[in-house]
């Protein structure tokens, strides 16, 4: 009895290593058999998920959560009139039929989508000119399913930013990002293409500062490979923190779809935007009242040092520029300290400057260098849309 009590332990030992060992050899995965009813060899076998990456990201779903709830879809409706009546007639012809007009003399109704960016807790959007442009009613559909009759408040065609606005409470803000974005930096479209739901598409920044595109008369696009179809104009271009750095407006397509090549207007240009919208109900900027091109060393000047700037080609009558003695011929160096490299930067420049204020100018006459006091004039309005503000 005494040789039981001492043999058995190790009897149940060795029963417990067989066990492990023959639990450990069920564990690993037998080779998969293909279709010829071969065995795979198991050296084939790869993870699903590749678990050796050290770092990066691998999902931009905390953006996403941030930004989306604030883009909406924009729905407007344009009425036209197939034989062209008259609100009197139509009046009449519904007190005289109801609403059973007659289909051949009802208004035809012509739908657009669009996309659009809660950028105040008041309800107010930005989203494109080109959008909400001759439309009769504008419905704004929110991430939450809410939707809601929009009004105008006030539209800049020469940017194609509108600021439009909806009366609904406890609403999403997305933020303006006005600086720190770079070439190559991660981004994401966010909008309704082709009616089809809000959509998201994952891109780079693939170039900052786009100008001369003949898309708008003031441009200084973000250009990016993030897919942008119709339906995205007025959505948000975001970064991976969520933060709204520009609005889709453009692409560069030969088909119609995306083709990697869209066109973003920066979020610093959109405050700007909103900001003179809501203050003045349109858009103020500067003005000098002449018309200039790009140099063209080669054939413009000959001179041994080729000169960087604008030449002024025409000059309005008593306008700013022709009361500070600007010339037509005159080449403009820099404005203001800044030096002048093409028309656009010329005219994006004095945009922003406010009417009545006064800058120094560098221009180049005969050869010689002269410096002359400009006093910037106001645009005038009949280049832009003016709309009322509510409550004034």
């Amino acid at each position: 009895m005494r040789r039981l009590f001492v043999v058995l332990p190790w009897i149940l030992l060795i029963i417990v290593v067989i066990g492990f060992i023959a639990w450990q050899k069920m564990q690993v995965p037998k080779p998969p058999i293909a279709a010829d009813g071969v065995k795979m060899p198991a050296e084939n076998i790869k993870p699903l998920i590749d678990t050796t990456r050290t770092g990066g990201v691998v999902s931009y779903s905390g953006a996403v959560k941030v930004a989306a709830p604030a883009v909406v879809n924009i729905f407007t409706l344009q009425k036209t009139q197939q034989q062209q009546i008259s609100p009197v007639n139509e009046q009449f012809l519904r007190e005289f039929f109801g609403d059973q007009i007659p289909e051949q003399l009802q208004p035809e109704q012509q739908n657009s989508l669009g996309s659009g960016v809660i950028v105040h807790p008041d309800g107010y959007i930005l989203t494109n000119n080109h959008v909400i442009a001759q439309a009769d009613e504008i419905i704004v559909g929110l991430h939450d399913g809410r939707k809601a009759k929009a009004k105008i408040i006030g539209t800049d065609p020469e940017t194609d930013l509108a600021v439009i606005k909806i009366e609904m409470e406890q609403l999403p803000v997305l933020p303006f990002k006005l600086s720190g974005n770079e070439v190559g930096d991660v981004v994401l479209a966010i909008g309704n293409p082709f009616g089809v739901g809000q959509t998201v598409t994952q891109g780079i920044i693939s170039a900052t500062g786009r100008t001369g595109l003949g898309i708008n008369t003031y441009e200084d696009f973000i250009q990016t490979d993030a897919a942008i179809n119709p339906g995205n104009s007025g959505g948000a271009l975001i970064d991976v923190s969520g933060n709204l750095i520009g609005v889709n407006t453009a692409i560069f397509s030969k088909t119609g779809g995306s083709l990697g090549i869209g066109f973003a207007i920066p979020a610093q240009l959109c405050q700007q935007i909103l900001d003179s919208i809501l203050k003045d109900g349109r858009v103020v900027r500067g003005w000098l009242g002449i018309e200039v091109r790009g140099l063209d060393n080669s054939s413009d000047l000959t001179l041994d040092n080729p000169v960087t700037g604008v030449q002024v080609m025409g000059v309005l009558v008593n306008g700013p520029a022709a009361q500070a003695g600007i010339q037509k011929g005159d080449i403009i160096l820099s404005i203001h300290g800044q030096a002048i490299n093409n028309a656009n930067q010329l005219i994006a420049y004095v945009a922003t400057q406010k009417p009545n204020s006064e800058v120094t100018a560098v221009i180049l006459r005969g050869g010689q260098q002269k410096e002359m006091m400009i006093k910037i004039a106001e645009r005038p309005r009949d280049k832009a849309t003016r709309l009322p503000i509510p409550g004034r």
